[in-house]
């Protein structure tokens, strides 16, 4: 099918995305007070992610698990990727719920993800019925959450490998601070 035809997920909506994503991703980088490190580790963690998630949506779309209108071509998919790659906030906020609940928070809250995803991405199917649909049965609700669970796995382990574990790392400091300010901070808690 040729690109942006109806019926179809269009290259339009996925630069809406696009757009939409790094303005969320950057907010979570000062919001965070993420390192350039952990920036860089999130995004790369994004982008394997992606072309995980990409290789899922084929497979099953083969097992007939779902059917997504998606054009194949190469420049579609690299937008659908960079999609992917700008959810680095979500391995953003990963970092900092593993930083302040350890590995035990980090597995809860992908338990949770996983059991809430499948509903909401029949949500979304319902908002936007010519992008595909998902066959009767339980099995496309697992193949989701198993989805998210890979995703997330990937996404958080390569971010980690980047960028070290969570309880390892320091917060970086606000830009406006000086580390005058810091050391008043330290001296005045002593």
């Amino acid at each position: 099918m040729p690109r942006g035809t109806l019926g179809q997920m269009t290259t339009q909506q996925l630069h809406l995305f696009n757009c939409l994503y790094a303005v969320v991703c950057i907010v979570f980088v000062l919001l965070t007070r993420a390192t350039r490190r952990r920036t860089v580790g999130a995004i790369v963690g994004s982008a394997v992610g992606g072309i995980v998630a990409i290789g899922i949506l084929d497979i099953a779309e083969r097992a007939g698990l779902w059917h997504f209108e998606l054009s194949w071509e190469p420049y579609f998919l690299a937008v659908l990727w960079i999609d992917f790659a700008l959810c680095a906030f979500v391995f953003l906020i990963t970092w900092r719920i593993a930083r302040r609940f350890g590995g035990r928070g980090l597995a809860i809250t992908l338990i949770l993800v996983s059991s809430l995803s499948p509903f909401r991405d029949q949500w979304y199917l319902r908002q936007f019925p010519e992008w595909g649909s998902y066959s009767p049965g339980i099995a496309p609700l697992l193949a989701i959450a198993g989805t998210y669970i890979v995703l997330g796995v990937v996404g958080h382990g390569i971010m980690r490998l980047i960028a070290g574990p969570a309880n390892a790392d320091r917060l970086a400091k606000r830009p406006w601070e000086s580390g005058d300010a810091n050391q008043i901070l330290r001296d005045q808690r002593r």
